[in-house]
C-alpha cells in the first residue's frame, strides 16, 4: 500500500466535501466533531473561499464527476492540500451487493457505511434530496440494495413541466388535509404522497432484513417527511458526512485488515 494521509493524528483538521446534484456541503473536523460546515448550491459555485482554519487533509464524496476534479483543483490551489476522492483513491470497506457495483452512487454507499458503523447493522437509510433513496444494509450481507424514487422538489418540477396548465409549486410545510385548491392539491400529493411512498418501501425491506430494523433518515427534505411518515425515522443530518470523516478515520488508523473489502486502493 503506497498510499495513505498525511502522518498526523486525527485532532488535526480534515475537510469533507460531499457533491450532490443540488448542493455541495463542506465541513471542517476537528477529530470526530464538525467545528464548522456551510453548503453552496451547485449552480452558484464559482470556487472555493479563503479557509479561516488551516487543514491538513481533505476527502470528497461526489455523484457529479464533472465538477469533480474542479473542486479537487480549487481546493489545492487554496490549501495547499490535494483532496482524495472516494471510490477512487478510497475504496469504502462494505459489501456491495449491486449487480453493478460501479453504478451505485458513492453518497448512498458512503451514507450506508455511516449508517451501519454509528447505528450498527441492519439498518435503512433513507435520504431525501433531488432523488428519495431507500438502502438496507444487512448484519451480514453488507450492502443489499433499496429504491430510488423523485425527490419532492424533483416531482414539484416534474408536474409542472410536463403539464399545459398546471402551476410551478414551491416546497413549504404542509398539513394533512385534502387539497381546496391546485397549488395544496400538488403540494400535499407531494409531500404525503411520498411520504407514504417511502413508508412502503421501508416495509418491503424490513420483511426482508427483520421487522425491528432501525431507520435512520437524512438529507435537506428529510424532517418534512418525517412529520408524516408511521416509521420512526431517527434524523442525522450529517450523515454522509460522518461517513467520510469515518473513512478518514478507518484509512488513518489502518484497519483495513479488520474490512471485508481493501480501504485504500492500491497504486
Amino acid at each position: 500500500m503506497s498510499f495513505e494521509f498525511c502522518n498526523l493524528t486525527l485532532n488535526n483538521m480534515l475537510l469533507a466535501i460531499d457533491i450532490g446534484n443540488t448542493n455541495i456541503s463542506f465541513a471542517i473536523f476537528n477529530g470526530g466533531k464538525i467545528i464548522k460546515n456551510w453548503d453552496i448550491p451547485l449552480k452558484e459555485y464559482r470556487g472555493i473561499r479563503t479557509l479561516e482554519t488551516p487543514i491538513k487533509d481533505a476527502l470528497i464524496c461526489s455523484v457529479v464527476p464533472q465538477i469533480t476534479q474542479r473542486v479537487s483543483r480549487d481546493i489545492k490551489k487554496t490549501t495547499g492540500v490535494k483532496p482524495k476522492i472516494i471510490g477512487k483513491d478510497i475504496l469504502i470497506p462494505l459489501k456491495n451487493l449491486y449487480k453493478k457495483p460501479e453504478q451505485l452512487g458513492m453518497d448512498r454507499l458512503v451514507n450506508a457505511y455511516a449508517a451501519s458503523q454509528i447505528y450498527s447493522a441492519p439498518v435503512i437509510i433513507v435520504s431525501c434530496g433531488t432523488a428519495i433513496t431507500v438502502d438496507a444494509v444487512s448484519k451480514i450481507s453488507g450492502y443489499l440494495g433499496g429504491f430510488i424514487i423523485p425527490g419532492l422538489n424533483s416531482s414539484l418540477s416534474a408536474l409542472n413541466l410536463n403539464t399545459a396548465l398546471l402551476p410551478k409549486v414551491k416546497l413549504a410545510p404542509t398539513k394533512k388535509n385534502i387539497g381546496k385548491n391546485t397549488q395544496d392539491c400538488i403540494l400535499n400529493g407531494v409531500v404525503l404522497g411520498s411520504a407514504s411512498a417511502i413508508d412502503a418501501l421501508i416495509e418491503t425491506l424490513r420483511i426482508k432484513i427483520g421487522k425491528n430494523t432501525k431507520i435512520i433518515g437524512t438529507g435537506g427534505d428529510i424532517n418534512l417527511i418525517k412529520r408524516f411518515s408511521k416509521c420512526a425515522i431517527r434524523v442525522n443530518k450529517n450523515l454522509l458526512l460522518n461517513g467520510i470523516f469515518l473513512l478518514y478515520k478507518g484509512a488513518f488508523l489502518g484497519k483495513i485488515r479488520n474490512y471485508p473489502d481493501t480501504l485504500l486502493k492500491k497504486t
